[in-house]
């Protein structure tokens, strides 16, 4: 029993040999193009890894704008009774989305946000989104 342990171990041995050689054989004769796909793997990931590291500092940038606006008067808003909602409706017109991209990102169907649209325009006394900005923004809602 030993002994066919020791030749199995010698012959598995010898087989590893041959295939070390036989890779290393194929290695030499097309090293150009192995060592061509390593750079190509190696590119590939570094355009990858670099990708997401700019689309990401963009992704930030483009965040910042919503974090840094000013908080509203809240005396205006008591006065003309707008409500957190509303205001939050007025605030994604003015960073230009539509009413289906409000719905979306507020989880509102989209007769909810012309109903909050409206409201809006009639405490603000005014006809379009436009005008809804403008006078927010003169009455220091939007920062």
């Amino acid at each position: 029993m030993r002994q066919i342990i020791l030749y199995g171990l010698i012959l598995g041995l010898l087989l590893v040999v041959m295939q070390f050689f036989q890779y290393r054989l194929i290695f030499m004769q097309h090293s150009e193009s192995v060592y061509t796909g390593l750079a190509a793997v190696i590119c590939c990931i570094a355009g990858i890894w670099g990708g997401h590291k700019i689309a990401s500092t963009w992704s930030k940038k483009e965040e910042e704008p919503a974090r840094l606006s000013l908080l509203p008067d809240e005396k205006v808003l008591v006065s003309l009774n707008i409500t957190p909602r509303e205001l939050e409706v007025l605030q994604l017109i003015a960073q230009g989305l539509s009413n289906q991209e409000i719905a979306t990102r507020l989880f509102l169907s989209l007769n909810t946000v012309k109903t909050h649209t409206s409201n809006v325009f009639s405490k603000l006394d005014v006809q379009r989104r436009t005008q809804a900005i403008q006078k927010a923004k003169e009455l220091g809602l939007l920062g």
